[in-house]
């Protein structure tokens, strides 16, 4: 047995770092993201392979509170079988477990918490391979993708939200002594203990795209604030989040725990035990990341719980003038492209004037730049190999049918074409469609097209392109935001629009860095400031409506100070 002070002082180093880079914003990483022999290992790759191979068509070794059979809903969008079968367990069961584990989690205090918490996280980095397999045959990212964004930046999500949630938990003493000095007399003093306390059992209801890279920081925050947490994936992707639940549970039965401080909740497509879950008295945490529709029912209906979603909304580029034309193409080909564009972050709406642009390469009409976009998309993904490893698999049939729908609609610039993977020819993969309108056609553009789709729309001017950029983020929300301008004027103009609208900003990006891709202990990823989501991963909001401060005091011994 290791107890949890005991993961606190061998994580403590760790966990001062942690704190350190979230407070300082620069660049740090807890975990490698590359997956080379040379950082995990000769044996890593290979084995963690067979691991997840041994997985398929079995059933998954794990626990869960009452259970009563078995399901199985996960389809790999290459082809895979993967045919694992889970427990199911009922919500009342998963929440009196849930209930009945939190007395003596609370008791643990914050440090013992994120030491225990560190050390999860320790080992679901040790099982990066495997989870990394799990990621791709169920969300349909490649592999380096799915070993990168739902391995090591999943991790350095989780362990921002550790670092966050032990800084905001212990920033009041827990002990303090309070003295009041009286005119003529003895000073008052008194003793106070300040005790954070959990909220409430916490609901994390997992996304089909990134289950790890989104799930994570709810997870953790919830843990290290006190509070169990009942894990509910996708049905289409269950497997990294139930390796997930598995080793916490080891980790916290190791700790002279309760296991069912996490839990797993599976169900059958439309069974809705994520609404059940959610609206339950005793759920007092949801985090959600998903469909508008659904997380606009979760801030409506979870009354009994503070409500944390993440949801969708119209990523949008401004594009008014570049010194290097060729950079942003590229860097806006990738973006597009990037996981066939089913992320969150990706860019639908690109905002140009019909006047044409001024740029290092001469004036560019909106049709030459619409052109010119889709040479530069073709030139990404000429290679087939190259393609293959950009854009991954379509995940699900509503993102194949939205891809075709807008492929059959008016004004395309760049058709999606079909893309073969030689290592998995049974794969569904298409590369982007771009389609030219005309900032009067409200109706398409405002609507969110998740996947592979994006617009080039037509403006009056930029103004212009400002004013339909502040107003439709703040009506129907957004994750990201882009600007290319050689004016500084325009660039001030998009930055008032931007805190305008609420949304993050990113000027003329041209090299290694994209709009869809953020970094954990330094970018903010989503705001409560638009309706897109209700915080940000990760600040402080995100963790302290996770948990109260209560405090006892008492006159100290052989004082009454009556």
């Amino acid at each position: 047995m290791t107890t949890p002070a005991e993961f606190y002082e061998t994580h403590r180093e760790l966990l001062d770092k942690a704190i350190e880079a979230a407070a300082v914003r620069d660049y740090w990483s807890a975990y490698p993201e590359s997956p080379s022999k040379s950082v995990y290992g000769e044996d890593a790759a290979a084995t963690g392979e067979q691991a997840f191979r041994a997985l398929l068509g079995s059933d998954f070794p794990i626990e869960v509170p009452g259970a009563t059979g078995t399901i199985s809903t996960e389809r790999s969008p290459y082809g895979v079988s993967l045919d694992i079968r889970y427990p199911r367990g009922e919500p009342a069961d998963l929440i009196a477990a849930a209930r009945a584990a939190t007395p003596v989690w609370q008791a643990v205090g914050p440090q013992g918490r994120a030491g225990v918490a560190a050390e999860i996280l320790r080992r679901i980095n040790a099982r990066i391979f495997e989870l990394a397999h799990a990621v791709q045959h169920t969300t349909g990212q490649a592999f380096v993708m799915a070993f990168q964004a739902g391995g090591a930046h999943a991790q350095d999500r989780g362990l921002e939200a550790v670092a966050v949630a032990l800084a905001e938990s212990t920033r009041i003493p827990a002990t303090t002594t309070w003295t009041k000095p009286q005119r003529g007399g003895d000073p008052l003093r008194l003793a106070k203990i300040s005790t954070v306390v959990g909220r409430g059992v916490s609901l994390m209801i997992g996304c089909n795209t990134f289950p790890t890279w989104n799930g994570y920081p709810g997870l953790f925050a919830s843990l290290v604030t006190g509070n169990a947490v009942i894990v509910k994936p996708h049905p289409g992707a269950v497997l990294p989040l139930a390796i997930t639940v598995q080793i916490a549970r080891e980790v916290l039965t190791e700790a002279g725990l309760d296991p069912n401080l996490v839990t797993l909740a599976v169900e059958e497509p439309g069974d809705g035990i994520a609404a059940t879950l959610a609206t339950h008295r005793d759920v007092r945490i949801v985090d959600f990341t998903g469909s508008s529709e659904f997380g606009n029912w979760l801030e409506a209906n979870a009354r009994q719980a503070v409500v944390y979603t993440e949801k969708a909304g119209l990523n949008t580029v401004i594009v008014d003038s570049t010194d290097d034309y060729k950079g942003m193409l590229r860097n806006l080909a990738f973006s597009l492209s990037l996981y066939s564009g089913q992320m969150c972050t990706t860019p639908q709406n690109f905002l140009v004037p019909a006047t044409g642009i001024e740029t290092d390469a001469g004036h560019r009409s909106a049709d030459e730049f619409g052109a010119d976009l889709s040479l530069a998309l073709d030139k990404l993904l000429g290679d087939p190999k190259r393609a293959a490893g950009t854009l991954g698999a379509i995940v699900n049939d509503g993102v194949l049918v939205r891809l075709t729908e807008a492929g059959d609609t008016p004004g395309v610039i760049h058709p999606s074409t079909a893309v073969t993977d030689e290592q998995f020819p049974e794969a569904t993969i298409r590369t982007p469609v771009v389609l030219r309108i005309d900032a009067a056609d409200e109706k398409t553009y405002t609507r969110e097209w998740f996947g592979p789709v994006s617009f080039v729309i037509t403006t009056e001017s930029t103004r212009h392109s400002l004013d339909v950029f502040r107003e439709t983020v703040r009506q129907y929300g957004a994750l990201t935001a882009s600007v290319y301008s050689t004016s500084q004027e325009i660039l001030a103009a998009a930055r008032e629009a931007a805190l305008d609208a609420g949304v993050h900003l990113s000027q003329n990006l041209t090299g290694g860095v994209f709009v869809n891709q953020t970094a954990a202990f330094s970018d903010l990823h989503g705001t409560a400031a638009n309706p897109a989501a209700t915080a940000s991963l990760t600040d402080s909001y995100f963790v302290s409506g996770r948990f109260f401060t209560l405090q006892s005091r008492y006159h100290l011994a052989g004082e009454t100070n009556a």
